[in-house]
């Protein structure tokens, strides 16, 4: 079974613990055999889910319990059960971005070896970092699951299964991407509250977003390229085709900026011609 495959498995697995290891598992696979990722043939071979695998996509517990985003309390993170709602926000975007990138591994067909081994480096990533919220979740006396969430990631991710370029325009570097300027607000508010743990897991998942959005980015702007596409004015024409979100200020700039988005593209978040 070759890694997308295996990408596939783990994405059907329904236990957090276990999708977390897995995936871990994968990339550190990948790591000391390079050999492992998909050959030509594999690469070029189109992976299609029986009808049990596609009604269990993606893998998930039964709780956190999923509800519209605008049903997810907002809690203060300065008493104690309001900072575990918001580290359990967090610890729950983690966990679908396992998903999500371990969805680009098997789900597109075709691409160089570079783009799984890129995507497979997310998903072990996402895994450490969901596993390191999760940790310090239940040290202050919770557990993932315990608060309702939303499930705005996934439904980017289904909306774009069948279109890699809007999938790497609207996921990681429009949706993941927001964690790049919500992070510092959000390390602001735990320091004041006194939690440092959990800002020293921030600045681990900020260092390692900013390689995953530039990931994006990098992907973007490759298929841009050999479609013959400017990636600047299409962005704007996915954004309003597939609904999503059109972002606002404040900006991390100088993470964005590290993370590969262009002088031009930043211009167009902060809405200038």
């Amino acid at each position: 079974m070759n890694c997308r495959h295996q990408a596939l498995a783990v994405l059907l697995e329904a236990d957090p613990l276990v999708k977390a290891t897995q995936a871990a598992a994968l990339w550190e696979a990948i790591q000391s055999d390079p050999a492992l990722l998909p050959n030509e043939a594999q690469r070029a071979e189109v992976l299609s889910l029986t009808q049990a695998q596609e009604a269990a996509m993606p893998g998930r517990p039964e709780r956190p319990h999923l509800v519209p985003a605008k049903q997810v309390p907002s809690r203060s993170p300065f008493t104690l059960e309001g900072r575990a709602a918001l580290l359990h926000a967090i610890c729950h975007i983690e966990f679908n971005a396992i998903n999500l990138a371990l969805d680009a591994v098997w789900r597109f067909d075709g691409m160089p070896a570079d783009f799984y081994r890129d995507w497979l480096q997310v998903a072990g990533e996402e895994a450490y970092h969901f596993t390191l919220l999760r940790t310090h979740l239940e040290t202050l006396g919770w557990h993932y699951g315990d608060f309702d969430a939303h499930d705005g990631l996934w439904t980017m991710c289904h909306k774009t299964r069948e279109d890699i370029l809007a999938r790497m325009a609207l996921v990681p570097r429009t949706l993941e991407a927001r964690g790049l300027d919500a992070t510092p607000l959000i390390q602001d508010k735990l320091t004041r509250a006194g939690d440092l743990r959990a800002v020293e897991i921030l600045d681990i998942i900020l260092r390692d977003e900013v390689g995953h959005v530039r990931i994006g980015n990098h992907w973007f702007h490759h298929l841009c390229q050999a479609l013959q596409l400017d990636a600047t004015t299409l962005y704007p024409e996915l954004v309003q085709r597939y609904e999503a979100p059109r972002l606002r200020p404040p900006f991390n700039e100088a993470a964005r900026k590290a993370a590969g988005f262009t002088d031009a593209e930043i211009a167009f978040l902060l809405g200038e011609d």
